[in-house]
C-alpha cells in the first residue's frame, strides 16, 4: 500500500499525470482552435515539473516498494528529458498551423510521452521498466503518424508501431528469463542473487540479450536501428526533433541502470553486448550518412552514430563512464535541438524543404542561420573546442581507463569518417551557387531555441568543470 513517502517522492510524475488530464479535459471541451494555448499550458507544466525536479531531495529515495527511485543520477536525466520536450514542442507551434496539423491531442499526446520517459528513468524494476516502455511508445506511435493525410507520415507511424511491437516482445521475454534464473524483478533484489558468481548462468545471459535488443531498439542502436532512416525522414519534422532527443535519453538511462545497478557482478558478459552494438552503430552512422541528400535521413544516420559514442560510456561500467554518458547526452540535446530547429525554418513558397543541396550558398543569403547551422556541423564532427569535442572526449577516457582501447581507437577513427558529411552541409552552405532563398522572417521562438542551443555548444569550454562535476555527482548515485 503506498504512503505519503511514495507520494512525494513521485511528485513530478503525479503532477504530470494530472496535468495531463487536465489539459485532456481543456481540449475536449474548447475544440482545436486551443491547441495554441494547450501547448503553451503543456510547456509550462514542462517548466513547474523542471523545478520539482530541481527542489527535490539530493539523496537517494526508493519507493513503491522499491520500483521506483528518485536520487541524482534520476534527476539530471530528468531535467534534460523536460528541456528537450519542451524545445521539441515549441519547435512545434509553427510547423502545425502550417501544416493541417493544428488538433489538441498534440501536446496532449508529448506530455503523455514526457511522462512515460519520467517513470523509464526512475524505473528500478522490470515490471516498472516495462510500464515506462510502453506508456512513452504509445503516445510516440500516435505522434509519428500524427500528419494523417500524409503518406509518408502514416507509414512512419506503422512501421514504428509494427518494430516497436516487436521490440517490446523480445523485452518482455527478456524480463520473464531474467526473473526466471533469479526469482525477482526488482534490481536491488536482483543485485544480490548476483553476488559471488564470476559467470551468469545461459539461461540468465539470452535473458540479459533479449532485454539490451529491447532496450536497443529504443535508442535505435545497430542491428535494432532500421526503422530510424524512414520515421525519421517520414514523421513531422518537430515530432523527428523529439524523437531524435529525448525518448533516447531516457532510454540510455533505463539502459544504465537497468544493466548497472542488477548485474554490475557479471559486468565482464554484459559488457561484450554493449561493446558490439556500440562499435556496429559508430561505424553504421559514420558510413551511411555519407550517401544520403534527405537532412532529416542524415540527422537519423548521425543519430544512430552518436548511441554508438554514448554506450562507449555504457561499456566502461563505470561512474567516469556514466559520468561521461551525462555529459554526451547535455551536449546531443543542444546540438541536436538546435539542428532541427534550422531544419524547421527551411521554407519556400512550395513548402518545406529537407534536401542537403536546399542550403547551396545559404551564408549568402541567411547568415546567422548558416552560423549557427556550421556551429552545430562542426560539434557534431567533434571538432575542438565546440561542446561535441568534450562529449566524446569523456567517453573516449573512461573506455581507456576501462582499458577498452580498441574500443576507444574505433570511436576516434568513426568520427574521423563522420566529419566528412557533417563538413560537407557547411561546404554546401558557404562555397556553393546560392539556392532559393527560405521565407525569412524566422519566428521568434525558433530564433531564442537556435541561439540558446549556439550558445551552450559554444561556450561549453568555459563552464566544463562545474558541469562535469555535476555529471560525476549523477553517476556517482547510480555507480557508488
Amino acid at each position: 500500500m503506498a504512503n505519503a513517502h511514495d507520494y512525494a517522492t513521485a511528485a513530478p510524475e503525479i503532477f504530470l499525470a494530472v496535468s495531463v488530464m487536465v489539459l485532456l479535459m481543456l481540449g475536449v471541451f474548447r475544440g482545436n482552435q486551443s491547441t495554441k494555448l494547450l501547448s503553451w499550458l503543456a510547456v509550462a507544466v514542462f517548466a513547474v515539473t523542471l523545478v520539482m525536479v530541481l527542489r527535490a531531495p539530493a539523496e537517494s529515495s526508493v519507493s513503491f516498494a522499491g520500483m521506483y527511485v528518485a536520487d541524482g543520477f534520476t534527476a539530471f536525466v530528468k531535467i534534460m528529458v523536460l528541456i528537450a520536450a519542451a524545445g521539441g514542442l515549441i519547435m512545434s507551434l509553427g510547423y502545425i498551423k502550417e501544416e493541417g496539423m493544428n488538433r489538441f491531442e498534440y501536446p496532449v499526446l508529448f506530455v503523455l510521452a514526457t511522462l512515460g520517459m519520467m517513470m523509464m528513468v526512475s524505473a528500478n524494476d522490470l515490471i516498472a521498466l516495462y510500464m515506462g516502455i510502453e506508456l512513452q511508445s504509445l503516445a510516440l506511435y500516435v505522434i509519428a503518424a500524427f500528419k494523417r493525410d500524409s503518406l509518408r507520415s502514416t507509414e512512419a507511424g506503422l512501421k514504428y508501431f509494427v518494430l516497436g511491437a516487436l521490440s517490446s516482445g523480445m523485452l518482455l521475454y527478456g524480463c520473464s528469463l531474467i526473473y526466471g534464473f533469479t526469482g525477482a524483478t526488482g534490481f536491488d533484489a536482483i543485485a544480490p542473487a548476483m553476488k559471488g558468481q564470476e559467470h551468469a548462468s545461459i539461461g540468465l545471459i539470452v535473458g540479459i540479450v533479449f532485454l539490451c535488443a529491447g532496450l536497443a531498439f529504443k535508442v535505435s542502436a545497430v542491428p535494432f536501428h532500421m526503422w530510424t532512416p524512414d520515421v525519421y525522414e517520414g514523421a513531422p519534422t518537430p515530432v523527428t526533433a523529439f524523437f531524435a532527443v529525448a525518448p533516447k535519453i531516457a532510454a540510455l538511462a533505463l539502459f544504465m541502470r537497468a544493466l548497472i545497478v542488477p548485474f554490475v557482478a557479471i559486468s565482464a558478459d554484459w559488457q561484450q553486448i554493449i561493446v558490439v552494438i556500440s562499435v556496429a552503430s559508430m561505424l553504421l552512422g559514420a558510413f551511411a550518412a555519407i550517401w544520403q541528400n534527405n537532412l532529416k535521413r542524415l540527422m537519423a544516420y548521425s543519430s544512430i552514430g552518436h548511441v554508438g559514442y554514448a554506450l562507449i560510456g555504457l561499456a566502461a561500467g563505470s561512474a567516469e563512464g556514466v559520468r561521461g554518458v551525462l555529459v554526451y547526452l547535455a551536449i546531443y540535446v543542444a546540438m541536436n535541438l538546435g539542428t532541427f530547429a534550422c531544419i524547421l525554418c527551411m521554407r519556400r513558397k512550395t513548402g518545406m524543404v529537407e534536401g542537403i543541396s536546399d542550403l547551396s550558398g545559404l551564408s549568402k543569403s541567411n547568415p546567422l542561420m548558416a552560423l549557427a547551422l556550421a556551429i552545430f556541423m562542426f560539434s557534431m564532427a567533434g571538432i575542438p573546442p565546440l561542446g561535441g569535442f568534450f562529449g566524446k572526449f569523456y567517453v573516449f577516457v573512461a573506455a581507456v581507463n576501462a582499458e577498452l582501447y580498441a574500443l576507444a581507437v574505433i570511436g576516434v577513427l568513426a568520427s574521423v569518417v563522420g566529419a566528412f558529411y557533417y563538413l560537407r552541409i557547411i561546404k554546401v552552405m558557404y562555397f556553393d551557387e546560392p539556392a532559393e532563398p527560405f521565407e525569412t522572417p524566422m519566428a521568434l521562438e525558433m530564433r531564442a531555441i537556435i541561439g540558446l542551443c549556439a550558445i551552450f555548444v559554444v561556450f561549453f569550454a568555459f563552464y566544463t568543470a562545474p558541469f562535469v562535476a555535476s555529471a560525476q555527482i549523477a553517476a556517482s548515485a547510480l555507480v557508488p
